[in-house]
């Protein structure tokens, strides 16, 4: 159960994706978390939630295997339907960030974390000690939201298609992990909004092109996990990844 996954409409934001669970929306349709459901209640948790009453999951947490950050219009109910259903191993934590959408400016996975250079300072420290992850404060080709404009896991990382080859070998060095400037959905640069990934699976938007998937697939180390060739992957494509 590995590769990529690419028939839904996987709107931006709506899931959030480590290796030890999965954030989905209450209430979305059946079609758009079965494939979640399908490809992954196996092996993680897929856990039905909002945040704040909002369905944009991935817009407005960040995650790893070892903890969930979430923002302060969290209500408390929330907060304790996600501390039922986490993994015991997961902790969470809720803060208070006037940068409120946590999933578009922080990028992580479980070892280091790229934010917003005006990330709160005790933010930061709640997220380091939260997901126990080094964090990086950084910008993408000029970009401040790195959360939206990078795709990270433990076996490598996509950045904005724009951002220069000198930052990327910096960047690189510095989290030391290979990355790709690349695109998701028909060119797309918001990579970390278009898909996401774990160490084992990929989930993007249907018009995600097959140079793209190659790309995807390359840098995230999905096409060796078992399978010999493309045609044996499931490309997981989602519709509402696009719109």
């Amino acid at each position: 159960s590995s590769g990529i996954n690419a028939e839904w409409p996987l709107r931006p934001g709506f899931v959030k994706l480590t290796n030890s669970y999965c954030l989905v929306p209450v209430a979305e349709c059946e079609a758009f978390y079965s494939v979640f459901e399908g490809e992954l209640s196996d092996f993680i948790k897929v856990i039905h939630t909002t945040i704040g009453g909002c369905r944009v999951i991935g817009t407005l947490c960040v995650g790893n295997k070892n903890g969930l950050l979430v923002p302060n219009s969290t209500t408390d109910k929330e907060l304790q339907h996600l501390r039922n259903s986490l993994p015991d191993s997961v902790k969470i934590a809720r803060v208070e960030e006037r940068l409120s959408a946590l999933g578009n400016v922080i990028s992580c996975n479980d070892y280091v974390a790229l934010v917003h250079p005006d990330l709160d300072r005790e933010t930061e420290e709640v997220l380091a000690d939260t997901l126990q992850v080094e964090v990086f404060r950084q910008t993408l080709a000029e970009q401040v939201l790195v959360g939206s404009y990078s795709c990270l896991t433990n076996q490598g990382g996509m950045v904005h298609p724009k951002t220069p080859i000198e930052d990327q070998d910096e960047l690189s060095s510095l989290l030391q992990l290979p990355l790709v400037a690349g695109t998701v959905n028909r060119g797309s640069g918001a990579v970390g909004a278009g898909m996401v990934v774990n160490d084992w699976i990929s989930f993007c938007g249907r018009d995600t092109t097959a140079t793209e998937i190659s790309l995807i697939e390359s840098i995230f180390k999905l096409s060796d996990k078992g399978h010999n060739n493309i045609n044996q992957m499931r490309s997981v494509l989602v519709e509402s990844m696009t719109s």
